[in-house]
């Protein structure tokens, strides 16, 4: 017996956050390749971002850019203001802007612990919020989909696994979890399902230095046990899953992209 549920996203419309590059890049193309009208968000990379858009729309699809810090309320609302003016109502938010100001913990300065954790963490709630109000403000469309809208969070493997040297990072991912946790808890009951993707290595620019060599790369593999290091597209797979109705019974969830990364390796002969 088949499904009734399928991967097309026809007929909605998805706000992918720090889309510019990396898995945020990955998955605009593939939500707009199921279907999904996209809003490329970019905060410094505007060439990136419309080289997105540009992909986008030689493969057939529809999708504008629209560059905001997700860290500031106002410019939040006038991301999802552009995207409703483009394309009318939101179904889908990939929260995934993100950023690493790394260091120890003894010298990491206070700027740069507020710059990552305003981004991160408190950026992902204030497009968590303004999603979750334009779902209400809309209602159901079941013949659009079976949820009232779909938040993919994007955190980390390092929502569970300490990180030494990024102590700002790691606390971002930690409190990511939770907030999906409670806002999924929050709001199922009203239809709209909120997950996380927690990636593990993956060849993005953000980590470029520890997989870049051949001699980095497999440093970096000996914590992988499938053996190799992700790419973005192993994300973004997963996005238009959670997007979906096939994932419709689907909410609160940590999905954990990663390899076998938070199988803990160093245990695998025995410890």
């Amino acid at each position: 017996m088949t499904s009734r549920f399928t991967l097309d996203l026809t007929g909605q419309v998805a706000i992918v956050t720090g889309a510019s590059s990396g898995l945020g890049a990955a998955s605009a193309k593939a939500l707009a390749g199921a279907g999904a009208r996209v809003c490329v968000n970019y905060h410094r990379d505007e060439h990136g971002a419309h080289a997105v858009r540009e992909e986008i729309e030689r493969a057939g699809g529809k999708a504008i850019v629209v560059g905001v810090n997700v860290a500031h309320e106002d410019r939040v609302e006038h991301l999802f203001a552009k995207t409703k003016e483009a394309f009318g109502d939101v179904h889908i938010l990939v929260a995934n802007a993100g950023l690493q100001k790394d260091g120890a913990s003894d010298t990491l300065s206070l700027k740069d612990w507020n710059t990552v954790l305003d981004v991160n963490l408190t950026g992902q709630f204030l497009c968590c919020r303004e999603a979750i109000r334009e779902f209400l403000a809309r209602g159901r469309k079941p013949e659009v989909s079976r949820a009232l809208g779909k938040i993919i969070c994007m955190s980390s493997v390092h929502q569970v696994i300490p990180w030494g040297g990024h102590v700002n990072y790691a606390t971002s991912k930690g409190g990511i979890m939770l907030m999906m946790k409670t806002l999924a808890q929050e709001y199922a009951g009203r239809g709209i399902r909120i997950n996380a993707i927690c990636p593990g290595a993956i060849k993005t620019p953000i980590n470029h230095d520890a997989w870049g060599t051949p001699d980095a790369e497999t440093k970096l593999k000996k914590l992988i046990p499938y053996g190799r290091v992700g790419d973005p597209e192993d994300i973004a797979n997963a996005v238009v899953w959670l997007a979906s109705d096939l994932s419709d019974y689907v909410t609160g969830a940590s999905l954990f992209v990663d390899g076998g990364m938070t199988l803990y390796p160093g245990f695998e002969d025995n410890g």
